[in-house]
């Protein structure tokens, strides 16, 4: 551990220069995102487009500087997921100096696997959730026989809230793992409430998916319970190991005492 304790105004203006780093990552991701920005909501609607078929969909705009808006947000949205590693590292500079020495060098697996996992949540939701979730909503507007006319702003805005749900979704088993390094669970804290844990699952899945087919709520289903058995399998190899360290770092203080 770190062997002063930091006042609170020494922890707030930590804070406030992580969440400024953190920031001026997210905007030179912008940056770099808006140079890209038509090919980026290109890839955008192609879910929708894919989910239409020999259909028809229409995306429009219905204000002078609504295409220009969408661009920026597009571009915002890609600048979180390029800035994801230095907020990822950010994140565990400011806990660090509550960790101790041997667990500070798992800033970089955690930068890592944090990275893979936000990412791998929205692939999955891209390249399967949307195909599931557009279908049905494009369905329904062919059971009133209504041609589907979509504005460019609500469309990006439920993409990217589904894309950036699913990312922080599949972050389960990355928070497990911290949290049990710093003690504040184990795996019998999540074994234990597993019966709700499950429903909970299943809630979820049936408010995010919009299809109301079990096929299209096991698409979530399925990659959330295995998350959830993830990360009881972390929790229980870091709290299994924790108190031997714990212990031999007692041992060497009571050594140095002695001496």
């Amino acid at each position: 551990m770190a062997d002063a304790e930091m006042p609170l105004t020494a922890h707030l203006e930590e804070l406030r220069w992580r969440i400024v780093k953190t920031l001026l990552a997210i905007t030179i991701g912008f940056l770099i995102a808006y140079l890209y920005a038509d090919t980026l909501f290109a890839i955008l609607i192609r879910p929708i487009t894919l989910a239409a078929g020999d259909s028809t969909v229409k995306l429009i705009g219905t204000g002078v500087t609504e295409a220009f808006f969408t661009k920026l947000k597009v571009a915002f949205i890609a600048g979180i997921f390029l800035a994801a590693p230095a907020i990822l590292y950010q994140a565990w500079q400011f806990v660090a100096p509550g960790l101790y020495d041997e667990e500070k060098l798992y800033v970089f697996p955690f930068v890592f696997f944090g990275t893979f996992f936000f990412v791998a949540g929205a692939w999955f939701c891209y390249a399967f959730v949307f195909q599931v979730g557009y279908a049905f909503f494009l369905e329904q507007y062919a059971d009133i026989g209504i041609e589907p006319t979509l504005r460019i702003s609500e469309y990006l805005s439920f993409s990217a809230r589904m894309l950036l749900a699913f990312g922080v979704t599949f972050e389960l088993p990355v928070i497990a793992y911290f949290l049990s390094r710093i003690g504040m669970i184990d795996h019998q804290t999540l074994i234990r409430p597993w019966r709700y844990a499950v429903l909970i699952i299943f809630v979820v899945a049936a408010v995010l998916t919009p299809g109301p087919d079990v096929a299209s709520q096991m698409l979530l289903v399925a990659p959330l319970i295995v998350l959830y058995g993830a990360s009881i399998v972390i929790a229980y190899f870091v709290s299994t190991r924790r108190p031997a360290a714990a212990t031999g770092e007692d041992a060497a203080d009571d050594d140095s005492t002695t001496e």
